[in-house]
């Protein structure tokens, strides 16, 4: 393991972020208008970005810390915490408000226990809603992955999440 200092720290560093950056120093230079391209290449290595790939990414370029967390917090696509490995998705749209969203997603947060935005701790399932997905025609709509369930109901959406969970359990 790596040792990384941070904010006068001493963190021990996995390997793979260690050789992450390895092949990070071999293909990027340490400009600052790499720092976009670093952070995609180091979220689609890790799934996220760990609050240390964000200080070694500055630490490259040499831009200040507070840069290079405000760049990732800034662009929707970066994520700091890790997502599971299902994701639900609730549309918050007018039709699908009108025909009971709202309801559908208190019953799933209920049933995960967790908030928009979170992840269950099993890391099977994070949480999220959608403005609008443009099928307001079949409304209420619950995307899981990238399989749209239209005509959503309560019970419908709560069989969806433990179809899922007893097929990782199976």
């Amino acid at each position: 393991m790596e040792q990384v200092i941070a904010k006068g720290l001493s963190i021990e560093s996995p390997p793979e972020i260690g050789d992450l950056f390895a092949s990070i120093e071999e293909r990027f230079k340490g400009k600052a208008e790499e720092l976009i391209p670093m952070l995609q290449s180091v979220q689609r290595a890790l799934g996220f970005l760990p609050e240390e790939t964000l200080l070694r990414i500055a630490r490259l370029t040499k831009l200040p810390a507070a840069k290079v967390f405000g760049t990732a917090t800034f662009y929707s696509q970066f994520r700091l915490q890790p997502i599971g490995k299902n994701i639900v998705r609730v549309c918050r749209g007018t039709a699908c408000h009108v025909k009971g969203s709202d309801r559908i997603l208190g019953d799933i947060q209920d049933h995960l226990q967790l908030i928009p935005g979170q992840t269950t701790r099993d890391g099977l399932f994070t949480l999220g809603t959608v403005a609008c997905f443009g099928s307001c025609a079949l409304a209420p709509i619950m995307v899981i992955n990238d399989s749209v369930h239209g005509s959503t109901n309560r019970a419908k959406a709560l069989k969806l999440i433990d179809d899922i969970r007893t097929k990782k359990m199976g």
